[in-house]
């Protein structure tokens, strides 16, 4: 579900309105999220890493309202709920798109999201189709070869896109703790660094 923002009462009206006239309105930056409790937390649950934070990652995503704005046909629209498309890798080093339903509780996201893990992986292509190409999704990638400290995206600036994208890079210790690079890009017109600070806020109390 999602409801139309009344744009002539939003106090980010201007901001819409400055930014949406860009050729590149989304900005983009790269913080560093402690992940050792939920690494070790996955493990004790016999979870993969890469969907204990990907849910955590949807969780926080939730709770944040500005990640949830969509524009559509010129309108801002705010969705109740918000999945992720996520880059999928095969056996022969290429990757697809995906479609995984978000759900509250880990245990009910788990089998949705490893069952379409599966599909991916035995398919051809990029899977290009309407469920991951919604809107009401994040765009999400996992690049655990690098330990970035930026990133940009390939982008079509032609094709109407206001999706969140997240993605997080390799792991590595620093003294006792383990930490994981987060690059998360926004349409400005939809959102600022503050929101963005929300998020990885929310992220990190969610990993521990």
């Amino acid at each position: 579900m999602k409801h139309l923002i009344d744009l002539a009462g939003w106090n980010r009206r201007e901001h819409f309105a400055f930014f949406s006239t860009f050729e590149e309105p989304f900005f983009g930056l790269v913080a560093t999220v402690d992940c050792t409790r939920a690494l070790a937390e996955a493990k004790r649950l016999g979870v993969p890493f890469f969907l204990y934070y990907l849910h955590a990652a949807l969780q926080a995503v939730n709770q944040v309202e500005a990640f949830r704005y969509r524009i559509e046909d010129g309108q801002v629209y705010c969705y109740d709920r918000i999945h992720a498309s996520a880059t999928i890798g095969r056996a022969d080093q290429t990757f697809a798109f995906s479609f995984i339903e978000h759900h509250d509780e880990l245990a009910d996201f788990l089998p949705t999201a490893n069952a379409e893990i599966a599909a991916v992986q035995a398919s051809q292509g990029l899977r290009l189709n309407e469920q991951t190409g919604r809107s009401d999704v994040i765009h999400f990638s996992a690049i655990p070869w690098v330990r970035f400290t930026g990133l940009s995206h390939a982008r079509s600036f032609s094709h109407p896109d206001s999706c969140p994208k997240i993605s997080v890079g390799q792991t590595y210790a620093e003294g006792m703790a383990t930490l994981m690079p987060v690059s998360v890009n926004v349409h400005h017109g939809l959102a600022d660094g503050y929101h963005v600070g929300l998020f990885l806020a929310a992220f990190q109390e969610l990993l521990g």
